[in-house]
């Protein structure tokens, strides 16, 4: 599948790295579903990583990216959502080898990136492939924690 459908989602820390992260995604050709916020007022970085893991969950995009002051606490956050594998990087090596060994779905990062990194961690994420072989064996693993996780609730 060819990823062209990008939600994208910050808290009042992320704003303006969204903004630059959506010019970079319009630049190549992904369209966004900008899930919020749109200001600088406080807002629960919860909130916006449920939306954007379900716009994924429910197949209304490819994949999904976060921004808040650290990136962690949309990582931990998005994480909750069963599918989801999200992944807080500050370069393009770890973007791009969470794409190929982890098939990461959801991208966070945090309000301090690297500008000059920026756009490399990005286009690494989404045009990164899952490699599955061996690979393949250790996700399913995650969702079979998933599903007992889910079976306890």
């Amino acid at each position: 599948m060819s990823t062209k459908q990008i939600a994208i989602g910050c808290d009042h820390r992320g704003l303006d790295l969204k903004e630059k992260v959506k010019n970079i995604l319009t630049t190549n050709s992904y369209t966004c579903k900008d899930v919020g916020c749109f200001t600088e007022e406080s807002v629960d970085y919860p909130d916006i990583a449920e939306l954007v893991c379900d716009s994924i969950i429910n197949g209304e995009s490819d994949r999904g990216i976060l921004i808040c002051s650290t990136g962690a606490g949309m990582s931990i956050a998005a994480n909750k959502v069963n599918g989801i594998r999200a992944v807080l990087c500050f370069d393009s090596f770890l973007a791009l080898r969470a794409r190929q060994h982890n098939d990461a779905n959801v991208l966070c990062l945090a309000s301090s990136v690297n500008p000059d990194s920026l756009q490399d961690i990005v286009i690494s994420f989404l045009t990164g492939t899952f490699e599955g072989d061996r690979h393949l064996r250790r996700i399913d693993k995650i969702k079979a924690i998933e599903s007992r996780n889910r079976q306890s609730c």
